[in-house]
């Protein structure tokens, strides 16, 4: 489920697609690694967990924000 009924909304998948749409927006590269997002991300807000990281991208990816190329993710905005 994508909304819960947690009210902790930062570990909602909502709010971690935001943070990884504002790091990739500060990046003047289109294309990124998986890790580098996720220890940059993991630096600022400290209870990301690999897992939640990864259904964001799944949800960006799905919204059409980021697409695949072999081992890279590229941002499409």
């Amino acid at each position: 489920m994508i909304l819960g009924k947690d009210i902790n909304p930062k570990k909602q998948i909502y709010y971690i697609s935001a943070l990884i749409l504002n790091e990739l927006k500060n990046t003047k590269s289109t294309e990124f690694d998986f890790f580098d997002i996720f220890s940059s991300l993991k630096r600022k807000e400290n209870d990301i967990t690999i897992n939640l990281y990864s259904l964001s991208l799944d949800w960006l990816f799905l919204l059409g924000a980021i697409k695949k190329d072999k081992n890279r993710l590229i941002k499409c905005f």
